[in-house]
């Protein structure tokens, strides 16, 4: 809670059980991002419907009641999986990855939808967001898609979200916010995506900094299509784990940060000793600069 009583949730990223559990411990209010593609890379073999219900039932319960963000298989770019034996693409980071595969590939995508619904079902506590999507149409097809298998398995509706890291989303956010309960920005990704720098090239990858006034930007016009539509915004990358970005993505009017277990006792601490009215200054300022070293130095 800052000084003048806004509360932030600081939620946690996380792959396993442990890390949940750990993220409690450590003051977590919820997961903001399980990345379901662990299950997939850790183990040479795709994970069943039923040994996936399984973990995201043990991920659900060791929140007690907190929430639980799944976000289904992204897949594709700098993650691949060698026993899916996907082709090998020239540029893989605009090819097909995240929810291009999932509804490429029918045989994982329906399988994992229908092992959240049945933890949805028995647990309660667990919203669904969907990685990778750039256009409206996409998005329709995996709602329908999604209401489908919920259903087909009798579970009760759940909050969809999704990850917002492509500017296409973030342009049309006014539109995409209609049809989805919250958005999770992904600020690695959108950083890339916004400055045409992959985040793992060795020369490019320290330019391709989130604190950059075009994905602040980018950052603004999503908050700003949400806040219009009664939806929350998240921030689920890099850059919320970091103290400087934490505190201009608050600005910035994101209510939700969710960070490496690690971290979130510091940016709680670094949150309750500042006021929003001077972060919303901070991230107008922000805005504002022409570069990100001026933001930094800020």
């Amino acid at each position: 809670v800052t000084q003048d009583g806004q509360h932030i949730e600081v939620f946690a990223n996380v792959n396993r059980v442990a890390d949940a559990e750990q993220a409690v411990e450590y003051g977590a209010e919820g997961v903001g991002l399980m990345r379901t593609e662990f299950l997939f890379l850790e183990s040479g073999e795709t994970p069943t419907e039923d040994e996936q219900y399984q973990l995201y039932c043990d991920m659900a319960r060791a929140l007690k009641g907190r929430p639980l963000t799944i976000r289904t298989l992204d897949i594709g770019g700098d993650k691949q999986v060698p026993h899916l034996n996907l082709p090998k693409e020239d540029n893989s980071f605009l090819g097909i990855r995240g929810i291009r595969l999932c509804m490429a590939r029918p045989d994982l995508f329906e399988p994992q939808l229908r092992a959240i619904y049945r933890a949805a079902k028995d647990t309660g506590n667990i919203r669904v967001m969907f990685p990778m999507i750039s256009t409206i149409s996409e998005l329709e097809q995996v709602i329908a898609k999604c209401e489908a298998i919920r259903s087909e398995v009798n579970a009760p509706k759940v909050e969809l979200g999704i990850m917002v890291e492509v500017p296409s989303t973030a342009i049309l956010a006014d539109h995409f916010a209609k049809l989805v309960d919250f958005f999770s920005i992904g600020t690695n990704d959108l950083t890339q995506y916004t400055l045409a720098m992959d985040r793992v090239h060795p020369q490019l990858a320290k330019q391709a900094d989130a604190m950059n006034p075009a994905v602040l930007r980018m950052i603004d016009l999503t908050v700003r299509a949400a806040k219009a539509e009664g939806k929350w915004v998240g921030v689920c990358g890099g850059a919320a784990s970091d103290i400087r970005g934490a505190e201009i993505l608050t600005g910035l009017g994101v209510t939700e940060l969710s960070i490496t277990v690690p971290t979130i006792p510091t940016i709680k601490a670094q949150l309750r000793r500042v006021a929003l009215t001077e972060l919303q200054t901070l991230a107008q300022k922000a805005l504002s600069c022409r570069t990100a070293e001026e933001v930094r130095a800020l």
